[in-house]
């Protein structure tokens, strides 16, 4: 059973920098196939893929946070993490971590399209 649980969030002000982890459990991430990711979704809006990884460390980001986040992870932490620099106010949502297994096999075919099939519970992200 894959559990995601997510930390780091907060209030910070506009061009201010957070640091996001997820730490997962039901699966290791040097032994298994998957994916994972960060999303978010703002009040009134729909959720949206910010910044996937898969096993192999090739990354995908939104348009909208290119060259201000970097999506990363700690293999022998099983934990993944999200920095979050040069924050907007409209970065401002509830963040999630997702993970897929196995994403379409060795090393994942990652996309914010993709099922993911376990999700955390989510960290709060404030920025005015």
């Amino acid at each position: 059973h894959v559990q995601l649980v997510e930390s780091g969030g907060g209030s910070v002000k506009d061009g201010g920098s957070l640091r996001l982890s997820c730490v997962a459990s039901g699966f290791t991430f040097v032994t298994e196939r998957y994916c994972m990711a960060w999303f978010r979704q703002a009040p009134g809006k729909e959720r949206e893929g910010v910044a996937g990884i898969n096993a192999v460390d090739r990354t995908i980001y939104a348009d909208s946070v290119k060259g201000r986040f970097t999506i990363s992870k700690d293999d022998n932490k099983n934990t993944l993490f999200l920095q979050m620099d040069t924050l907007k106010p409209e970065d401002t949502a509830m963040y999630y971590c997702a993970a897929d297994l196995p994403c379409g096999g060795w090393p994942g075919l990652i996309s914010f399209d993709r099922s993911f099939n376990s999700w955390g519970q989510g960290t709060q992200v404030t920025v005015s």
